[in-house]
């Protein structure tokens, strides 16, 4: 009995041994854990890396910029995604390039690595004065991600949908595509595994084949498509061509559903202008939209609330008697939004973005940047709660122009053309920055060229500048310290 007695003592006090070297362990590890400007979702921290992707093809010219007055150090590289010498490389903040590429079948990567990949902006942009596939068309070069949106016309209104998937990394992507139209979903076995090979791009025509979804994606006139990879990361780009001298545009990624959206930069002018809504869920939504115009809110046609049923895309007509503005949006339930706007024979596209103005670390608050303004540039900004005042500056190369500020009362939609600075006839970058005090404000681009049946123009919606990225906490465990 006593053997047995100490024999149990003995597993006892080993096992209180072990408790408090537990305990010692995770109170150190308590007390060592990083707390400066770590909050509930994690630490933030400035960015130094980036990747963007143009998807070339057509051609087109290739701007490059970096945020003036941002971090330095590190380097810009422009490359073909398969490989080989770059094209450019840029190691100064505040430094543009720019290149006009002839068209073939390679798109261009862009890598930046250091301080210098805060704030970059990659756009490619093409110009057809004349041909079957004459327009004007911008697009913001496409980050790498696994869960993408879009949302614009379907092949019933448009003659051509190439969706350009890019590949940038070593080891194979798959892709699955799902698509909703004014009908309900489009539901097929067909746009399932797609593959795209490490460092490639892969154009899939969308309702020409069975990696497009098919014949069914025929019948849509309003498409929400949703790209989402099973494997890997790939960098999306969707090129429409509404018809032979219609116009061309490459659709604005959508962010991903939400609550509440805001669609910056509807243009002024003749022609329609369509809002979209895509419900994505199984219930349907209602929708409350609010245009923010040059002289306030208002409800499109009386349409303040709209019965959006779930998976599908519901139209509804904008009505701004051809002046521009901003559509709110806010439902019940998350929801995917963007508009349309044609006018003379060219076609453009917006989607929501996030305002410029909210806090992006300590004492830094997150611009926008454009990078080609090569014809006539007008900046559209709304204010939907507070007034905003901003300050924007157009750079050549790193000359800046003379700063045009501008104020935006509350509530309303102000529109200013953008100054060309010195040495800028032939192309120039635009750095959009709100001032301290200044409420959000929603930005886009619209640059046009030509008058009349000649008339061209493309918009792109300006995102705020990432400059800082928030790394997830490693919460407080004892199950690190255990196997």
């Amino acid at each position: 009995m006593d053997r047995m007695l100490r024999f149990l003592g003995l597993r006892y006090a080993t096992a209180a041994l072990v408790l408090v070297a537990l305990a010692a362990l995770y109170g150190a590890a308590s007390l060592s854990r990083p707390s400066a400007t770590a909050d509930a979702k994690g630490v933030r921290v400035p960015i130094t890396s980036a990747v963007a992707v143009c998807p070339g093809h057509e051609g087109g010219r290739l701007s490059v910029q970096s945020a003036k007055g941002g971090p330095s150090g590190g380097h810009v590289d422009t490359s073909e995604t398969r490989g080989g010498a770059p094209l450019a490389s840029m190691t100064a903040a505040g430094q543009g390039w720019r290149k006009d590429t002839a068209s073939g079948d390679e798109s261009f990567t862009v890598r930046a690595a250091g301080g210098i990949a805060a704030g970059l902006e990659v756009e490619q942009t093409t110009h057809w004065p004349g041909g079957p596939d004459r327009g004007l068309a911008g697009a913001r070069c496409a980050s790498p991600g696994t869960d993408l949106w879009f949302l614009g016309p379907g092949p019933d209104a448009a003659d051509a949908l190439d969706l350009y998937l890019t590949n940038v990394d070593p080891q194979p992507a798959s892709v699955d595509l799902t698509a909703l139209s004014g009908v309900g979903p489009l539901d097929t076995t067909d746009g399932r595994a797609t593959p795209v090979a490490p460092y490639s791009t892969t154009v899939v025509k969308l309702g020409k084949s069975p990696e497009g979804l098919g014949d069914i994606l025929n019948t849509a006139r309003d498409l929400a498509l949703h790209v989402r990879t099973t494997s890997g990361r790939v960098a999306a780009s969707l090129r429409v061509r509404i018809g032979e001298k219609k116009g061309i545009e490459w659709l604005p990624a959508s962010p991903a559903p939400a609550a509440s959206l805001v669609v910056p930069g509807v243009p002024g002018g003749s022609g329609e202008r369509r809002l979209l809504v895509a419900v994505p869920g199984e219930a349907d939504a209602r929708v409350r939209v609010r245009v923010v115009g040059p002289e306030g809110e208002f409800s499109p046609q009386g349409q303040d609330v709209v019965d959006a049923p779930g998976k599908t895309v519901t139209p509804v007509d904008l009505g701004l008697a051809g002046k521009p503005g901003a559509v709110r949006v806010s439902a019940d339930r998350p929801v995917v939004a963007a508009f349309t706007a044609e006018r003379g024979a060219d076609v453009a596209y917006g989607a929501a973005t996030a305002p410029l103005g909210a806090p992006d670390g300590p004492r830094r608050v997150a611009g926008g940047v454009v990078a080609d303004n090569r014809f006539d540039s007008v900046l559209t900004l709304t204010a939907p709660s507070r007034a905003a005042s901003v300050q924007v500056t157009a750079l050549a190369g790193q000359a800046p122009g003379t700063p045009q500020e501008i104020e935006v009362p509350a509530g309303r939609t102000v529109e200013t053309k953008i100054t060309v600075p010195a040495g800028g006839d032939q192309g120039f970058s635009a750095l959009i920055t709100p001032k301290p005090g200044s409420g959000p404000v929603y930005a886009a681009r619209t640059m046009y060229t030509g008058k009349g049946d000649g008339f061209l123009f493309t918009v792109l919606p300006v995102v705020p500048a990432s400059m800082t990225q928030v790394l997830p906490r490693a919460a407080d465990s004892q199950t690190v310290l255990t196997p």
